[in-house]
């Protein structure tokens, strides 16, 4: 997906929720005969902060941030952004770093011999404009939408360690 503007883009394309309540009505209540759930409540419209929002919130609950230095997963500092359900991660997504100059930089500090890396960091030189993307585990997303106390429900093949076959 191309970021024309912002990261924020990436985010817009995850509104499955209204899609799902909207267009699967039937299987939801067929899973509900089944396995009882009280329906996923949501904002339509997804929150978002800037980074010194998040910095602010952070010392308002008592946690000490130094807004010049980066933050780590607990207090995470990109173009990046979570989707939560039900207190738990279903999404991580983020804008990639596009900077050839800082990348070449970050590349140095970590001691990572840039030219082994050059045909990535020169496609920015290039013209590969901003992108980014998210992953997205589907029978969790399923499990947490649905109240399901296990993923084992979700799943068309189950697998772990003790399952021989599907």
């Amino acid at each position: 997906m191309e970021i024309e503007l912002s990261y924020f883009e990436v985010m817009d394309v995850v509104s499955l929720f209204e899609h799902l309540n909207n267009n699967c009505e039937k299987e939801l209540e067929a899973v509900g005969k089944q396995y009882p759930f009280e329906p996923l409540k949501y904002f339509p419209e997804t929150l978002r902060l800037t980074f010194q929002e998040g910095v602010q919130m952070l010392k308002d609950a008592g946690v000490e941030v130094d807004p010049m230095e980066d933050l780590n997963t607990a207090k995470e500092r990109s173009n990046s952004f979570d989707v939560v359900i039900r207190g738990e991660e279903i999404i991580s997504g983020a804008q990639r770093i596009h900077s050839a100059k800082f990348l070449t930089e970050r590349a140095k500090a970590c001691g990572i011999e840039v030219e082994t890396i050059s045909p990535y960091i020169d496609s920015f030189r290039y013209g590969v404009p901003a992108h980014g993307g998210f992953g997205v585990g589907l029978e969790r997303v399923v499990m947490l939408f649905c109240g399901l106390n296990n993923i084992r429900k979700t799943s068309l093949f189950l697998r772990d360690p003790k399952w021989l076959t599907p």
